[in-house]
């Protein structure tokens, strides 16, 4: 299926709508990475700044968590590295919480 042809006003709009999503879940990591909002908090949230997270990301927004680490956690709550934050299911987001907090 072809890409909708847009006109240069829409193409502007999606731009700057663009920009202010990965600004929100800049800033909504950030607030991961301060300690302010935990994972169990992030998981919880059911905003789409939040949804659309992956969670590989999020992993690596907590303290002491690099790219090992966190592939080691999602591989011990079988969430898929390609998973997003609200493409979870219950038993994997208790798994994952479980995973982080051992």
């Amino acid at each position: 299926m072809a890409l909708p042809k847009l006109t240069p006003e829409q193409r502007q709009a999606a731009l700057a709508k663009a920009a202010e999503t990965r600004v929100a879940r800049a800033r909504l990591l950030a607030e991961v990475k301060a300690g302010s909002i935990s994972l169990e908090q992030l998981l919880s949230r059911n905003d789409e700044i939040a949804r659309r997270i992956k969670v590989s990301q999020a992993l690596r927004a907590l303290p002491g968590i690099g790219n090992v680490k966190a592939a080691q956690l999602m591989q011990r709550a079988e969430v898929d590295e390609t998973r997003r934050l609200g493409g979870l299911g219950a038993q994997q987001r208790r798994r994952l919480i479980q995973a982080v907090a051992s």
